[in-house]
């Protein structure tokens, strides 16, 4: 459904409840956040679903949204949700009765009765942003982490998502009288001593295939634990890889527990992310995707660089 279509459907509902995925990003919570406070605005009761998930970079923008447990919900509402598998566990009893998603991911399954999808959107948030002026005028309250949205999933307006309609967007958003600088300091210009040890380390281990235009880097559990790193700490660290010079496929491998390894594509037009990725049953977006596989880091390495090979042609030596 267009975004028209959505802003109609969430006028009919009362009682909303509003999903966000799994380890959540920026977008995922800036987009529930102010569709949240936007329903409010309309005299609606609305909630965002606790994510076991968040940590402390995005928790702040959950003040006052978070559900109580005694929260029944007639509607359930997802955002930047590309399938039911990236739902956090506390979203999993609400897997089959989600009403509408709003997404923007070229992967999307289809799980929910109504979609509204762009996957030209730079940013699940330029949906939200488009169904919530058709509803309520923007306060700053809400203006705020939908900045936030937009801004991390175009890596502060850097990435190659990034068009005009993004900047016109955070514009305008400007222009509701938010302070974005405290944001971008926080988001984009602070690291904690702990993740420049271990970009660090990432860097000294890293291996460079294909003639060097591929590079892979590894977070394996003993390294965070050796450095106590926080989810905070690893917030990121998959556009690492991608800044090497010379380099248009970027995977990061990080070993999320002994036998399971989350990896994560960043590249350039030679590559399409979501192809390779959907080959390891993930997704994404052509040039950021990502999927979790069951093995050691060495059999994810050599299962990525493989689905690599089958999306390109053979790796160079």
């Amino acid at each position: 459904m267009t975004d028209h279509q959505a802003a109609q459907r969430l006028l009919a509902m009362e009682d909303v409840l509003i999903l966000t995925h799994r380890r959540p990003d920026g977008d995922t919570i800036g987009c529930a956040c102010a569709l949240c406070l936007a329903l409010r605005q309309l005299g609606k009761t609305a909630w965002v679903l606790p994510n076991e998930d968040a940590h402390g970079l995005f928790t702040p923008y959950f003040e006052g949204v978070l559900a109580p447990a005694e929260f029944v919900p007639q509607f359930v509402v997802s955002v930047d949700t590309a399938a039911l598998g990236m739902l956090p566990g506390s979203g999993k009893a609400y897997a089959g009765r989600i009403d509408l998603a709003i997404d923007h991911h070229g992967s999307q399954e289809f799980f929910a009765e109504r979609t509204c999808l762009d996957a030209e959107a730079a940013a699940c948030g330029e949906i939200v942003y488009d169904i919530l002026r058709q509803l309520t005028p923007l306060t700053p309250e809400m203006a705020l982490p939908l900045y936030v949205a937009i801004s991390t999933d175009t890596g502060c307006f850097v990435y190659s998502n990034t068009t005009p309609r993004s900047h016109r967007i955070a514009a305008q958003l400007m222009d509701c009288g938010i302070d974005v600088a405290p944001v971008n300091k926080a988001l984009f210009r602070t690291k904690s001593a702990v993740r420049l040890a271990m970009e660090a380390r990432m860097v000294a281990g890293m291996e460079r295939c294909d003639a060097g235009r591929v590079v892979v880097m590894q977070i394996p559990l003993s390294l965070r634990q050796e450095l106590h790193a926080t989810d905070a700490d690893i917030e990121e660290l998959s556009a690492l890889a991608a800044q090497v010079e010379g380099t248009d496929c970027g995977v990061t491998l990080r070993e999320l527990r002994p036998g399971t390894v989350k990896l994560s594509l960043r590249t350039g037009p030679r590559v399409n992310a979501t192809e390779v990725c959907r080959l390891l049953g993930g997704g994404g977006h052509a040039a950021a995707a990502g999927a979790t596989v069951s093995g050691t880091m060495a059999q994810a390495k050599s299962a990525v660089l493989a689905a690599i090979a089958q999306v390109i042609g053979p790796l160079a030596p």
